[in-house]
């Protein structure tokens, strides 16, 4: 929509569009050329009568109204409550752009999350405070996944203190329904809250979905001191809608299509992660996305990579094997896991246990492509244990399945069983006394 004559106003300013029956509706200013001003709606433009239509300038930028309340909703990708839901009595309304951390002020993450996952709180621990993304392929259970760590996340010692953030980007109705009954379901959504943008929406609704989140993460953590995990699923679909935009703006494309500043729209989205000195609270962010054609090297993980502390990756071939989840622990890494394990955070073994865990899968996997090419009979004896390790590693330890929690002692003793699978001299990555303790 463009609106002639116009003078005082800024980009990404919010607009109210009044119409002559008295229908209101919203857009944002997308461009300024002189006095004129381009205009993105929020809805759908039909039936909208330019000849008798009122635009109105509010001078601010999208803002989501937030108080304890918003604990336990479902909203849509534009911070209104969905359907069925009563409105919430704001206590303040809050820029969703959000203000940048002071990086002098920021406190470094070292504090462990237990998603009850093994393949990830053993090998590749998420800390809180941390941004680390899982990056899958299309047709691969994400989607699970995601609603897994929701239902199971918690932080020790602070089970009261602790939300969850969702938000579902460009979604299908099929998907918006099962995360709201799996949330239901478990129990999860007494502790969480819901944004869900349906690939119906607007293309400027899936640009602000994760802002709406990331809004409401802020003013838990930082307002309420609450240990906040945001999941964001799916990025690819944010990025697209980038794309779409940037398109409508006429703006020079960079690499594949996708607008030069994504790196900086990425960065000011994963940014809004960590902690803050002198305060209790915390945003640890978890985004998905699924690779286009399976490309690691394409723009949106590439880039994600770049801003984020580590990743976890999902692997079709294990997921063709019918191993759930199917995360693939090699190419995977957390960052900032040494931070966040050890005595007093999780257990004294932690540390040697996951890097021999790490050698040990590494050289069965190994083991089991020499055999392929030279017959199972070249193989030494040790080499038969190392591939016999790899097979009960992916059915015992990564095989765990959507449904089910295991606590961090329990994916530790899990390790030290598969362990005791190989002779205690191959075991060099471990002190003599852990293996005095837990090998024996």
């Amino acid at each position: 929509m463009l609106v002639t004559d116009v003078e005082g106003i800024g980009y990404n300013e919010l607009v109210e569009i009044e119409q002559a029956n008295g229908e209101i509706r919203y857009g944002k200013v997308l461009e300024i050329s002189g006095t004129d001003a381009l205009v993105q709606l929020f809805t759908a433009s039909h039936g909208l009568e330019i000849s008798t239509a009122k635009a109105k300038f509010l001078g601010r930028s999208l803002s989501f109204a937030v108080s304890p309340d918003i604990i336990g909703r479902v909203f849509t990708g534009m911070g209104k409550t969905r359907s069925g839901s009563s409105n919430i009595i704001p206590e303040k309304n809050l820029d969703i752009n959000g203000s940048p951390i002071n990086p002098t002020s920021r406190d470094y993450p070292n504090e462990f999350i237990q998603t009850g996952i093994s393949a990830i709180d053993g090998l590749n621990t998420l800390v809180r405070g941390q941004k680390l993304p899982i990056f899958s392929m299309s047709g691969l259970p994400h989607a699970q996944l995601a609603a897994q760590i929701a239902r199971q996340a918690r932080v020790k010692d602070a089970s009261n203190n602790f939300a969850i953030v969702f938000c579902a980007i460009g979604i299908t109705h099929e998907e918006a329904d099962f995360f709201i009954n799996d949330f239901k379901k478990a129990g999860s959504l007494e502790h969480s809250v819901l944004f869900v943008n349906l690939a119906s929406d607007p293309a400027l609704e899936r640009i602000a979905a994760p802002r709406m989140a990331l809004t409401a993460a802020e003013y838990l953590a930082f307002g309420l001191g609450m240990h906040v995990l945001v999941i964001t699923t799916d990025m690819t679909n944010y990025c697209e809608a980038m794309r779409e935009i940037s398109a409508a703006r006429k703006e020079v494309p960079g690499r594949r299509g996708y607008p030069g500043y994504l790196y900086t729209d990425l960065a000011s989205l994963y940014e809004r992660a960590g902690r803050i000195k002198g305060h209790p609270g915390s945003i640890t962010q978890i985004p998905i996305l699924t690779m286009p054609e399976d490309d690691k090297t394409h723009p949106i993980p590439d880039l994600t990579g770049y801003i984020t502390e580590g990743q976890i990756i999902l692997s079709r071939e294990l997921a063709r094997k019918g191993i759930s989840p199917p995360i693939d622990v090699l190419p995977s890494l957390s960052r900032l896991k040494d931070k966040g394990i050890g005595k007093d955070k999780t257990r004294a073994d932690h540390s040697d246990t996951m890097n021999q865990l790490f050698a040990a899968y590494a050289k069965g996997k190994e083991s089991k492509e020499l055999a392929t090419v030279l017959g199972e009979n070249a193989l030494s004896h040790i080499d038969k244990l190392y591939a016999k390790f790899s097979d009960e590693f992916e059915r015992r330890y990564l095989n765990q399945g959507f449904n089910t929690s295991r606590s961090i002692e329990e994916t530790l003793d899990l390790g030290w069983q598969l362990l005791r699978l190989l002779p205690r001299t191959e075991l060099k990555r471990i002190k003599d006394h852990l293996l005095d303790t837990y090998y024996e």
